[in-house]
C-alpha cells in the first residue's frame, strides 16, 4: 500500500495563508493525478499567535515535527514584532533545532522576458546553490559590551566546523553528479581575506577524489556576485556558507525573475525538511488576494521531489514554465492583473495539461 506522505503545514504571517491555500489547492491536483496520499495538519506559528501567547513554538513542538515528512512554510514575519524576532523564534528555531543543515535554492530562468540581464535566456540561467544552513554568522555567538553607550562593542562570531562543511560540500558534489550538466561544483568563500575560510577550501579538495566526474573551481564571493550577473551560465552548482548563500541565493533570484519565482527546501536528508518560498510576508498584500503564489507552488514541487514523487514533482516545474514562458502569467509580483487565487486556479489546470505526458526536466 503506498504511504501517505505527512505534511505539517505552517501559513504563518501576511500573505503566508493566502500563497499556502493555493500551493494546497495545486498538491491536492497532483495527488489526485499521479495517485499518492498525503494529509496535512495545520499549526498556527507566526506573530499572531506570539502576539496572543507570547511564545513562538510551545515545549516539544520539535520533537512533534519529527513525526511528520516535511513542513510547509507560507510565509513569517511582521513590522508589529522587532526585526528578525519572529523568524528567528520559528524559522530559525526550526531550521537549528531539526539540524536543516542543507539550504537548497534552485536558481532557473524559466522565461527570457523575467530576467533583468539583457540577452540572458533560460539556457543560461540553470544553477542551484548548496547553503550551509547550521553555522556561521547565524550561530549567535558573541555579545555585547556597554550596550548603548558611546563605548559600546559588538562581537559575532563566524563559526565552521568540518562536520559542517564536508556534509554541504558532499551534498553539493553529489548534486553536481545527479543533474548530470556541467558536472561541475564551485566553492564561494572569501578566503583570501577571510583565512578561515581555507577550511572550506580543504574539505573541497579532500572530498573531490570521491566524486572523479564533477570538477571543482574556487570563487570568491564578491566575483561570484559579478560573474551570476555578468555570466550566470558559468555555474552549475554552488556551494558557500550560511552568509554568503543569504546574500548570492536572492541576487540569483533576481537573475530568475524575481522573488516571487523562489523557492527553498531546507533540509536534513532522509529526515523531515522543511519547504518554503522565499519571498517575505509582504503585510501591506494581507488579504487583498493580489500576489502571486508562483513561488509557494515551486516549493511544494520541491517538497514533491523531496518525497519521492518525482513525476509529480516535474509536471509542476513544467506547468510554471509554460505558464510564464506564455505569458499567460505575465509576471511575477503583485501588478501581473492576476489574483492570488486566479494563478493557484492556472496552475492547477495546467497541471493537468502535464500529468499524461510531463516532459523532460533537468534534476534540481
Amino acid at each position: 500500500m503506498p504511504k501517505t506522505h505527512r505534511i505539517a503545514v505552517i501559513p504563518g504571517d501576511g500573505v503566508g495563508p493566502e500563497v499556502t491555500a493555493e500551493a494546497l489547492k495545486v498538491l491536492s491536483h497532483a495527488a489526485k493525478l499521479f495517485g499518492f496520499a498525503y494529509e496535512t495538519t495545520e499549526f498556527p506559528f507566526g506573530s499572531d499567535h506570539y502576539l496572543a501567547t507570547n511564545e513562538f513554538m510551545p515545549a516539544g513542538q520539535l520533537d512533534r515535527f519529527r513525526e511528520y515528512d516535511t513542513i510547509f512554510l507560507g510565509a513569517i514575519g511582521d513590522p508589529r514584532l522587532p526585526p528578525g524576532l519572529v523568524e528567528r523564534g520559528v524559522i530559525a528555531a526550526i531550521r537549528f533545532g531539526l539540524d536543516l543543515y542543507i539550504n537548497l535554492r534552485p536558481i532557473k530562468l524559466y522565461a527570457e522576458h523575467l530576467c533583468p540581464i539583457k540577452g540572458k535566456t533560460p539556457a543560461d540561467v540553470d544553477m542551484v546553490v548548496v547553503r550551509e544552513n547550521t553555522e556561521d554568522l547565524y550561530t549567535g555567538m558573541g555579545g555585547y559590551f556597554k550596550r548603548g553607550t558611546p563605548d559600546e562593542v559588538v562581537i559575532a562570531n563566524q563559526i565552521f566546523t568540518r562536520k559542517g562543511c564536508e556534509r554541504a560540500v558532499r551534498y553539493a558534489f553529489g548534486l553536481a553528479a545527479q543533474r548530470n550538466k556541467q558536472r561541475k561544483l564551485t566553492l564561494v568563500d572569501k578566503a583570501n581575506a577571510i583565512e578561515v575560510q581555507q577550511l572550506w577550501r580543504r574539505t573541497v579538495e579532500e572530498v573531490a577524489p570521491d566524486f572523479p566526474g564533477v570538477s571543482f573551481d574556487f570563487a570568491y564571493i564578491d566575483a561570484a556576485c559579478m560573474w551570476m550577473v555578468k555570466n550566470p551560465e558559468s555555474f552549475d552548482v554552488i556551494v558557500t556558507s550560511n552568509l554568503f548563500g543569504d546574500i548570492l541565493t536572492d541576487l540569483g533570484a533576481m537573475v530568475q525573475g524575481g522573488m516571487g519565482v523562489a523557492a527553498s527546501g531546507n533540509i536534513h536528508p532522509g529526515s523531515v525538511s522543511l519547504f518554503e518560498p522565499i519571498h517575505g510576508s509582504a503585510p501591506k498584500y494581507k488579504g487583498k488576494n493580489a500576489v502571486s503564489p508562483v513561488a509557494a507552488v515551486a516549493a511544494i514541487g520541491m517538497m514533491l521531489e523531496y518525497l519521492g514523487e518525482t513525476a509529480a514533482s516535474r509536471a509542476v516545474e513544467s506547468s510554471i514554465a509554460e505558464l510564464l514562458a506564455s505569458k499567460r502569467i505575465p509576471s511575477l509580483d503583485a501588478s501581473s492583473g492576476l489574483k492570488t487565487s486566479q494563478v493557484g486556479d492556472m496552475l492547477a489546470a495546467e497541471l493537468r495539461e502535464h500529468a499524461a505526458a510531463p516532459p523532460s526536466v533537468t534534476a534540481r
